[in-house]
């Protein structure tokens, strides 16, 4: 598989799947996001996105998923082996760059991994 990629391996997709993380995960949040970190058996890095309806509508809702996707793609590789990840996005949250989601994240996902 393709070094940067994001295929079905790398999602979360079942709602059970979301419900454990939910319960098991160490969460740790930031001023547009919550991250829960979890660990799973599969052995490979998965991501989880939340985002509601309170967030805007379909329009911002579909780019900040976007967003949220491309910087795992390109830094799953930085990002601990075995780990399920769940990126809920706060409401009412502003307008947002890469660069905007990439800082924020980076701060959220230093105190476990060197990205």
């Amino acid at each position: 598989m393709k070094k940067h990629s994001f295929g079905k391996r790398d999602r979360i997709r079942k709602r059970k799947d979301f419900l454990r993380i939910y319960q098991k995960g160490i969460r740790t949040s930031s001023k547009n996001f919550i991250t829960i970190l979890s660990s799973n058996q599969t052995g490979t890095r998965r991501l989880g996105i939340t985002v509601t309806k309170s967030v805007g509508n379909s329009v911002k809702r579909n780019r900040v998923k976007r967003l949220l996707r491309e910087f795992f793609r390109l830094n799953k590789d930085k990002l601990p082996d075995s780990q399920d990840m769940v990126i809920i996005v706060k409401k009412d949250i502003p307008f947002l760059k890469y660069q905007d989601v990439c800082a924020e994240l980076k701060d959220l996902f230093l105190e476990r991994a060197d990205i």
